[in-house]
């Protein structure tokens, strides 16, 4: 039987939108043009009303997504704190501290006197305001939940770059999302044939995929394939049985907490009768690229293209 997923299992996702009560009023004034030299009021993407300070030199970003986003805009210089799964996408870098996600010790972050810091939802996930103490503390705390969709997706890097006087290099990265999306549409237009795809994104203890409502079951359609639980919504946990009653033709996955994941799958006992596993066509994703929220999709959405339809994708 298919379940609901719960939302804390994947940091990989972070896609609650739990609403922040807003942000401490820094260098508050009424002006609400996007400038380097005033404040700026504003609303954050989880509609809680924000003064943007004048100064983004110290840039916190307990949210992956965004750090992503960040060091894209030029920024990785700003970045004096992450939360541990940034540190991939920044790299390593001596002088920046790491937070847990979903404990982040709120004193030491005051400690460090941030000009702006930009948190998921994913931080909120028990329900508890755990960021009132800096807010209070009169520094700008931005939420960006997670984006459920393309458009989302292309919203936030935007919004983020607007507010950190980034606005022309955001439309750059959105334009060349929005261009190599166009260049895989055209093609997965010519398809007729579609394939049905399986993708698991969790394998343990229950399998873990998603429905629609999903910025990555978009990336699926977008190749002219389909997803066997398009039925679903959302993410969810699913039986062995289901996906061998569904018989995909290609399976994917972003798993990396195994040393094998693709091998893992191919060796499952009773998958022996699922056509891609007869077929071999089991396929590894680039973890960050898949399940980060960010202009980054297109990375994964080649890798999914080649994967599904090789004939089709092999020159892109």
């Amino acid at each position: 039987m298919k379940k609901r997923i719960i939302p804390i299992f994947l940091v990989i996702v972070m896609l609650l939108s739990i609403s922040f009560v807003g942000c401490g009023k820094k260098e508050e004034n009424n002006d609400t043009s996007s400038s380097s030299t005033t404040s700026t009021i504003t609303k954050d993407l989880a509609g809680n009303d924000i003064v943007i300070p004048k100064s983004k030199d110290k840039i916190m970003s307990l949210a992956s997504s965004c750090t992503d986003i960040i060091v894209s805009l030029g920024l990785s210089d700003n970045i004096v704190a992450i939360d541990k799964y940034s540190s991939e996408i920044l790299g390593d870098k001596e002088d920046v501290m790491q937070f847990d996600l979903m404990k982040p010790d709120t004193e030491k972050i005051i400690a460090q006197d941030p000009d702006i810091v930009f948190v998921s939802s994913m931080s909120n996930a028990g329900g508890d305001d755990i960021f009132k103490p800096v807010r209070d503390a009169g520094i700008c705390v931005v939420a960006i939940p997670s984006a459920n969709s393309i458009d989302g997706i292309k919203e936030s890097v935007q919004f983020i770059g607007d507010i950190l006087d980034k606005s022309k290099e955001a439309e750059e990265l959105v334009k060349n999302m929005e261009n190599e999306i166009s260049k895989i549409s055209e093609i997965a237009s010519t398809i007729t044939e579609k394939k049905k795809v399986y993708f698991e994104i969790g394998s343990q203890p229950k399998l873990y995929t998603f429905g629609k409502d999903t910025f990555i079951n978009e990336m699926i359609e977008i190749i002219g394939a389909e997803n066997i639980f398009a039925d679903q919504n959302e993410w969810i946990t699913v039986s062995e049985e289901s996906v061998i009653a569904a018989n995909p033709d290609v399976i994917l996955t972003n798993i990396t907490y195994t040393e094998d994941p693709v091998n893992d799958i191919l060796q499952r006992n009773g998958w022996n009768s699922i056509k891609a596993v007869k077929d071999n066509n089991v396929y590894f994703i680039d973890k960050n690229a898949s399940s980060l929220s960010t202009h980054n999709i297109v990375v994964a959405l080649k890798e999914m293209a080649k994967a599904v339809y090789p004939e089709y994708y092999g020159d892109i």
